[in-house]
């Protein structure tokens, strides 16, 4: 297992990872799965202030996680949002949490502090994840979104990248 940075190079293995999640879930509330050179936008805008990181199993991409800006208010700047996607039928197999650690030391080296990821419900394997990384539950937005014929509730949870300190923060870099 290889974890790197991403490039518009991976932007088509991205996509077909991402597809069927689209298509077949209501894990995201995407409709219409992004195409290669959207994709490869993405992955450009991710890597110029947060990060993409994907991995690779067996000399292909098998998933990626990146982060992204949580809100776009000035005070808010030290927080992202993070999302974590392997190709279908890889649960369980060590790739999430290790494109997910991964990831938040390379946010935390970038002066962010917070991470906060949001799981459509009912999603155990991503609750559980998630809550094995050190999330911890901050709210369910009921009936947020509407997909696949119907409404569909959405968790959110938080972890810190860094001590907890009341000192004023170095901007992100």
């Amino acid at each position: 297992m290889l974890i790197r940075d991403a490039d518009e190079r991976d932007a088509e293995a991205c996509a077909a990872i991402y597809a069927p999640y689209v298509e077949n879930t209501t894990i995201t509330f995407e409709t219409e799965p992004p195409t290669a050179t959207q994709m490869a936008e993405r992955i450009t805008r991710a890597a110029k202030t947060h990060a993409w990181l994907v991995v690779e199993i067996d000399g292909r991409v098998a998933g990626y996680a990146y982060g992204g800006p949580y809100k776009e208010r000035a005070a808010y700047r030290w927080s992202c949002e993070v999302s974590v996607y392997l190709e279908l039928g890889r649960r369980r197999s060590g790739g999430g949490r290790a494109l997910y650690e991964a990831l938040f030391a390379r946010l935390a080296e970038r002066g962010f502090r917070t991470a906060v990821a949001g799981m459509t419900l009912p999603n155990e394997p991503s609750v559980g994840l998630h809550r094995a990384l050190g999330f911890e539950p901050i709210g369910t937005y009921r009936r947020i979104g509407w997909k696949h014929g119907a409404w569909r509730d959405v968790a959110w949870a938080q972890r810190s990248l860094v001590a907890d300190s009341d000192e004023s923060p170095e901007e992100p870099r």
